[in-house]
């Protein structure tokens, strides 16, 4: 088999993104990548046919380059399968022993409307996603979208994964959703109620090109004892780009609109919006993104886009089209939409 030889990034040589196959490397949250391999585009919500798609490829690819971590859901229907097949290859086991990488997922969430945070599903949860994956610990695992219940509601799931933590089967306990003041209040309800504090936060489409809440709220986070907060969804799934967002997109059609104008001015600049946003988010978020990709082709993009945000020519080529982009998105600048209940929104702790 031949991969897609690497991009190497403008005037200066290709270096690794990460370091993969350091046991001492893998043990703490410190030694996350910048750029995190998202599962989710192994998914039917993303893909008409992700068995179809080279997960062993875009796998391999991902740990050569260094994107030695992986994030996916037990509700990412055959997510977790696939990528447990890929691991547990023989071939890639010898290459890329257990400990010189990330095993990140979810539990919580079953279906669309379906969620269930007690201690026995949380665990049953677990315990399924360790035998999908082939591994007997998880690096992380998040309480997913925890905004669709009463957030009381999702601390006895948490207690439980706080519980598997010292049994050794989860090294990191964390939560994920999408809106961020939620999150913030979760974290530190945690603290109060539990005792505990949550390790790690992921939030997604929520420090992109249209919208920087998340940054914004950073200092919320870790005064909560949160010691990592991960960027999801940069491209905002799907918005960002030239063609048309996907169906179940929830964005407003305005903000839909006012993003296709940006992305017809982008590209009269010769420009792909979806390259000027990722490249936007990379930059500007100081920390661990986690970006899907279905190819080797995204792959490569994603990984050339790494490196095209830190080189000061192309940074400095891009300032300018931002500020003309955040002048048509206008009102629809941090715009965000509804998700979850709104009593979560309102609480007071």
């Amino acid at each position: 088999m031949s991969y897609v030889q690497l991009p190497t990034p403008p005037a200066e040589p290709l270096r690794m993104l990460g370091t993969v196959g350091s046991t001492e490397n893998t043990a703490s949250l410190d030694g996350l990548p910048p750029l995190i391999l998202g599962g989710a585009q192994f998914n039917y919500q993303y893909n008409d046919d992700p068995y179809r798609l080279p997960a062993k490829d875009i796998i391999r690819h991902c740990f050569e380059a260094g994107v030695c971590a992986i994030d996916t859901s037990a509700y990412y229907g055959p997510s977790e399968i696939l990528i447990g097949e890929v691991l547990a290859e023989p071939e890639i086991a010898a290459l890329f022993p257990r400990e010189s990488y990330y095993i990140i997922t979810k539990a919580g969430r079953i279906a669309e409307s379906t969620f269930d945070y007690s201690p026995s599903w949380m665990r049953q949860s677990v315990e399924r996603s360790l035998k999908r994956l082939h591994t007997d610990y998880l690096d992380v695992v998040y309480a997913h979208d925890v905004e669709f219940l009463p957030l009381d509601d999702t601390l006895p799931g948490i207690a439980e994964l706080f519980k598997m933590k010292e049994e050794g089967i989860i090294r990191n306990v964390g939560i994920s959703g999408y809106p961020v003041q939620v999150l913030v209040t979760l974290a530190k309800l945690v603290r109060l109620k539990l005792g505990k504090t949550i390790d790690i936060v992921l939030s997604y489409s929520n420090f992109t090109l249209q919208n920087r809440r998340l940054k914004n709220s950073l200092d919320e986070f870790y005064a909560a004892g949160v010691k990592k907060v991960l960027n999801g969804s940069p491209l905002s799934m799907s918005l960002l780009r030239s063609q048309p967002p996907h169906a179940f997109h929830p964005a407003s059609p305005e903000l839909k609109r006012r993003v296709a104008l940006a992305a017809t001015h982008t590209a009269s600049k010769n420009v792909e919006l979806a390259d000027l946003s990722m490249r936007y988010a990379l930059r500007n978020w100081n920390g661990t993104t986690v970006v899907g990709w279905s190819s080797l082709y995204e792959v490569n993009a994603g990984i050339q886009a790494y490196w095209e945000s830190q080189n000061r020519e192309i940074t400095a080529e891009d300032e300018q089209l931002v500020r003309e982009v955040h002048e048509i998105l206008g009102d629809g600048l941090d715009e965000v939409w509804s998700s979850g209940l709104k009593e979560n929104c309102e609480y007071i702790l």
